[in-house]
């Protein structure tokens, strides 16, 4: 038996005041499709916008509203600290929806798209774990081996072998690591196709 799968629908909740914001975005040249389940609009293959509807709030979110000016000050990062980009304008009701103003962000968002605004996503440094390092620093065969691999992968050798706490399992990783180092194998790359 065929196990069902569960979309989460965000315009099941709210409908009447979604479409409410469909009418004001419908006016606009962006093109309405469906991403992650729920209404998005793009431009050009880009996305600019979502809607959805919640238990307690429906929304408009911007992918690139950390680039709008936000004059009414009406919106929110929904994960501080984690959310870069996207920002939200919650509703509880269809009154709290200024049709002008709304239309006026929109087109904002997408003049913001046509100049290329965008964040670029921050490259993290990744530091090599001191178990790990001495063995490479012990054997020239190895850190050539080691030093062959793409920072991707070396990356994948780094926070296997130090996210270990113990060091019995230290150890234990290193062991792995190592044949597969000197046979050019990437940690993952068995489920890899």
């Amino acid at each position: 038996m065929e196990k069902e799968k569960h979309i989460w629908d965000k315009s099941s909740q709210r409908i009447d005041e979604i479409e409410i914001l469909k009418s004001i975005i419908n006016t606009t040249e962006l093109v309405e499709t469906t991403k992650w389940g729920g209404t998005a609009y793009t431009i050009n293959g880009k996305n600019i916008l979502g809607i959805g509807g919640f238990k307690s709030f429906f929304t408009i979110w911007f992918f690139k509203g950390v680039f709008l000016k936000d004059e009414a000050g009406v919106l929110v990062n929904a994960q501080e600290g984690t959310t870069k980009s996207l920002r939200q304008w919650r509703f509880t009701s269809g009154d709290e929806i200024d049709r002008k103003l709304v239309l006026q962000y929109i087109n904002e968002a997408i003049a913001n798209e046509k100049a290329g605004l965008a964040i670029k996503p921050e490259k993290k440094a990744f530091f090599i774990p001191e178990a790990l390092q001495k063995e490479l620093d012990a054997s020239s065969e190895l850190s050539e081996a080691y030093a062959k691999f793409t920072p991707y992968k070396q990356k994948e050798f780094t926070e296997f072998v130090g996210s270990a706490k113990r060091e019995e399992t230290i150890l234990a990783r290193l062991e792995k690591a190592k044949p597969l180092i000197l046979a050019g194998i990437g940690l993952n790359d068995k489920y890899r196709l």
